[in-house]
Order: C-alpha cells, then sequence, then structure tokens
C-alpha cells in the first residue's frame, strides 16, 4: 500500500469531488431546463383538457385527457403547484404545440410551473451543498492554522486505531486517535488523560508505542489541539479535544492494527512485492459504490415520468457526499 496520502492532497480531492459534481449535475439538469423552456415557448395552441385522475404519487400530480384541433386524443400526467384547484373532472388548459406531430401539453397557465422546478430546485440545492462542502474544509483548514500557531508543550502520547463498535460507517476505515497525557511524567497507556482525533498520516505508521509529541493547544479545554510529531509533522485534528474515550468506538493501539497477514509469511527473496495501492483507491471505489447506489434509489424512489432524468443527479450526488465523507473522516487507506 502506498505510504503518501498527504492531508492536502484528501482535501483537494474532496473539493475537487464536490465541484465536478456540482458541475455535472447543473449541466445536466440545465440543459434539461432548457429543452423543456424551449418546447413550452412553442407550445402556443391552447385547449380545454379534463382532469380524469388526480392526487397521483407523493407530489399529487393529475392525468389529463385533452384532444388536439386536429383531433387527436391525449392523456397525460401533469405535475402542478395548486394540487387542491385540479380535482377529477374539472377543466384543465392544454397548452402545445400545433406543428409537432406528436406534441406534448404543457399547462397553459404560467403560474403552474412545477415541472420546471422541479429541474432548477436540485440545481440550486446542490450549488448549497457544494458550498458546505468546501466551507468545511475551509473551516478545517482555518482551525488547524489557528490552533497550530499557539504555543506548544511537550506531551506522551500513543497513536491507538479506532473502529466503530456497532459497525456503523465502517465502510469509511479506521480512524486515528491520539491518546495524550494531559499531566506532566509517563503517559498510561491504559488510562491515557486526553483523546484527540486526527487525520490519518503516513507518519504515524512508523511510530513506536509510545512517542514524545508537542502539542499546540490547551490540553484543559475542550477545544481541538495540533500534534506535532518528532520530526515536525503536524497531524490535522478531527473534531473537539476529549476528555473520555469516545463512546461506541474500539480503540487499539495503532501498531497492532496495522500489522498485515502478509507478514506473517517468510517470502523468497525474488518473490514478487505485492502491488502497491494508491491513496486514492477507496476513494475511487467509495465514488463508484455512490454512484451505483444513487442509480438504485433512483429507480427504487424517483418514479414518475421524469425519473430517468434524475438518475444522473442521483448517482452523481451520492458518489460525491460518499467521497468526502471518506475524505472528511481522514480514515486509513
Amino acid at each position: 500500500m502506498s505510504r503518501q496520502r498527504p492531508v492536502l492532497r484528501v482535501a483537494v480531492l474532496g473539493i475537487v469531488t464536490a465541484i465536478a459534481g456540482f458541475a455535472v449535475i447543473a449541466v445536466h439538469l440545465g440543459w434539461q431546463v432548457r429543452g423543456y423552456q424551449v418546447a413550452r415557448h412553442r407550445a402556443v395552441a391552447v385547449v380545454d383538457g379534463t382532469v380524469v385522475e388526480d392526487g397521483i404519487g407523493d407530489s399529487g400530480d393529475i392525468r389529463v385527457r385533452w384532444i388536439e384541433h386536429a383531433g387527436g386524443e391525449h392523456v397525460q400526467r401533469f405535475r402542478i403547484d395548486n394540487t387542491d384547484r385540479y380535482r377529477q373532472g374539472r377543466v384543465f388548459a392544454v397548452a402545445y404545440d400545433p406543428t409537432d406531430p406528436t406534441p406534448a401539453g404543457f399547462p397553459a397557465d404560467p403560474q403552474e410551473s412545477a415541472a420546471e422546478e422541479d429541474l432548477i430546485v436540485p440545481i440550486w440545492l446542490t450549488g448549497a451543498a457544494t458550498v458546505v462542502i468546501i466551507g468545511w474544509w475551509v473551516l478545517r483548514g482555518l482551525r488547524f492554522r489557528r490552533s497550530a500557531g499557539l504555543p506548544g508543550r511537550p506531551v506522551a502520547a500513543t497513536v491507538l486505531a479506532g473502529e466503530r463498535a456497532n459497525g456503523a460507517w465502517a465502510f469509511l476505515g479506521v480512524s486515528t486517535w491520539i491518546a495524550l497525557a494531559a499531566s506532566d511524567g509517563v503517559i498510561n497507556l491504559r488510562r491515557p488523560d486526553r483523546w484527540q482525533r486526527v487525520m490519518w498520516h503516513p507518519v504515524v505508521d512508523t511510530l513506536p508505542g509510545r512517542v514524545d509529541t508537542l502539542v499546540h493547544g490547551d490540553l484543559s479545554s475542550g477545544r481541538r489541539v495540533v500534534v506535532e510529531m518528532s520530526d515536525g509533522t503536524r497531524l490535522v485534528p478531527v473534531g473537539r479535544l476529549r476528555h473520555r474515550p469516545p463512546k461506541r468506538m474500539i480503540l487499539n493501539e495503532h501498531a497492532d492494527v496495522r500489522v498485515s497477514v502478509a507478514d506473517s509469511f517468510i517470502l523468497p527473496q525474488d518473490a514478487p512485492a505485492s502491488p502497491a495501492h494508491r491513496w486514492w483507491r477507496w476513494g475511487m471505489v467509495l465514488a463508484l459504490v455512490g454512484a451505483a447506489v444513487g442509480a438504485a434509489m433512483n429507480l427504487l424512489f424517483g418514479g414518475g415520468a421524469d425519473g430517468g432524468v434524475a438518475i444522473v443527479p442521483f448517482a452523481v450526488g451520492i458518489s460525491a457526499l460518499l467521497v468526502n465523507g471518506w475524505a472528511l473522516a481522514g480514515t486509513e487507506p
């Protein structure tokens, strides 16, 4: 496995994934909006249709029977805003393009824009989510810079690996924790005083059980602290400094968890080395899983006449969220 996974690269991967996801969703839905607006503009002929069914689906759609001026009959489903106004048996004005041999109907009332809004609103929501994700990364960086600038004090520490006791979010990987001795003296590895979760860095794989660190920040408070290793590496904190061990988390010495099954066998000197995994490998796996899950969610819950349009936003959105969840968690590769 590749040991090169600097935190900055992970942050850049998360931000780029979020921006790329937003760009794909915005372009995809924006193209759909443009096509809808062009077709709606061409719908200049208006006829009175009859609502044959109402309250369809969770959004309360209606089904309307309408007849063209040329005599062609259609039964079409419409998504509307005013669900109380159009009940079964009532008149619903339909606009269509008289030059189209197979025209699609549109609500003649310009106030009924639910179908168009269903395409526009996800773009704004995705943009807001992207801003939140980028802001989260920026805030973490600013907090890191602020804490790293505080005076440091020597503190004995040990590196721990955390796994969820109930298996929740286990797919994100093993988290890295630094157990600290708040008081001077030798740290009790069984009963440390403070726990700070950090983003994984290759340096933690080379550390023995007990290490001498320089801690920037106040160990008596609940604010996050920056732990600096003897080689000058400063670990990025994730969350606040804990005065008690984390709940529903199994903590073991990091060196024990990192032992590989391959280390239990003696291989010939001419045996080929195991292929190294890139630091972004698990992020790519989660991206593919997220795309598959998003597409499945759309097929199961999307429904409606426009369900196929939402496959791309669902797949790309879930993929970007999973990648950033893994990246922000700062777990091991």
